[in-house]
């Protein structure tokens, strides 16, 4: 009987091993004003989208980040007034399950926001004013007021990541405003000061918009906006960016009109990037691939369909599948990644149209 018992508990493991651990997908509803929770349950090579709860935050939140550390979620508007720009800390239970939200305010607006690597402040960057406010956390993990804020003058910046050694602010703007200005940063009380040269110039017509690190070379990534493709630098031990590679990747005689890249992940081994290309005025919505190579430069693989309008990317916990937003075709897409890099389509979830930010857990 014991033994009966023993060999039907290790055939349950080996089943719950070989399905993978379920997560949580948690995105804002600017529509609902909603915090929606999917679960993801991995099912062999496929994934089970099934929405878990919808919270209502009682404003129009579009950008989310999660706590490194804590069962936390932050979740802003991308505009408001001044001082008064609409935000909430969300409190997770253990399982992922919804708890309880604080509402907050920030300085401005974010299109973006991001933890620093000792997790005492969140940083949060305006695409309307292009302005940067860093904001310390006390123990619950509340942001406060701000420390430091900083205004170039320069409207769309568009993401504010720190490296994995915690010690640079890299400030990407697009469109009519390139830049790519860069700041060392101080952990321990939130400040920032310009490098010398400010701007690492990015290439002409680029428009770096997201970013990635790799987890051990000294490299970062950006998917260029109006470039339509993917640059990548090297990372000076001063701190200075230096552009390595500009790589287009529409096929050739392809018009960039009516084009824009959205956003840009790694795979935690360093392996493959995605980043996501939007077809506003033509029907091209896509997933671009790339290999990063030994010496931490980045090859074209190729491009896989999407829903219209990919905005935000993610990856499942255990890093096997990327998740996808599409605000103009109001779904969650989920893809298997393969060991080439290659992507096939395994799930799909209707939402609200314009969801785009996401984060899983």
């Amino acid at each position: 009987m014991n033994r009966t018992l023993t060999l039907l508990s290790l055939l349950a493991c080996f089943h719950l091993n070989l399905l993978g651990k379920a997560f949580h997908v948690y995105s804002p509803s600017s529509k609902e004003n909603t915090l929606w929770i999917v679960q993801a349950t991995p099912q062999r090579e496929s994934l089970k989208l099934k929405v878990s709860q919808k919270v209502a935050l009682g404003f129009s939140g579009r950008v989310i980040t999660a706590h490194p550390g804590k069962p936390l979620l932050y979740v802003t508007a991308t505009g408001g007034d001044p001082g008064k720009v609409p935000g909430a800390v969300v409190f997770l239970n253990k399982d992922g399950s919804y708890q309880k939200h604080h509402n907050i305010n920030f300085n401005d607006g974010a299109c973006y926001l991001s933890l620093d690597k000792k997790n005492k402040h969140i940083l949060g960057v305006s695409y309307g004013n292009g302005r940067l406010n860093v904001y310390p956390l006390d123990e619950e993990g509340i942001p406060g007021k701000a420390v430091t804020t900083i205004d170039e003058g320069k409207q769309q910046a568009h993401c504010i990541l720190l490296p994995p050694d915690g010690k640079n602010v890299y400030i990407p703007y697009v469109k009519e405003n390139l830049a790519l200005l860069q700041y060392t940063y101080d952990g321990k009380t939130g400040k920032v000061k310009p490098l010398e040269p400010k701007d690492a110039k990015p290439p002409l017509g680029s428009g770096p918009r997201h970013m990635a690190y790799h987890p051990t070379l000294p490299m970062v990534y950006f998917s260029n906006e109006q470039g339509i493709g993917l640059s990548s630098y090297r990372r000076e031990a001063n701190g200075q960016l230096k552009v390595e590679q500009d790589i287009s990747i529409l096929p050739p005689g392809m018009s960039k009109i009516g084009l824009s890249a959205s956003d840009l992940l790694i795979t935690p081994d360093g392996k493959f990037l995605f980043a996501g290309l939007r077809g506003h005025r033509q029907d091209f919505d896509r997933i671009s691939r790339y290999r990063v190579l030994e010496d931490g430069k980045a090859e074209f693989l190729g491009l896989t369909e999407a829903d219209k309008i990919p905005w935000g990317l993610t990856l499942s916990p255990d890093g096997k599948f990327l998740l996808v937003t599409a605000t103009n075709g109001a779904s969650l897409t989920a893809y298997r990644i393969s060991m080439d890099g290659d992507l096939k389509k395994v799930a799909s979830l209707a939402w609200d149209p314009r969801m785009s930010d996401l984060v899983t857990r």
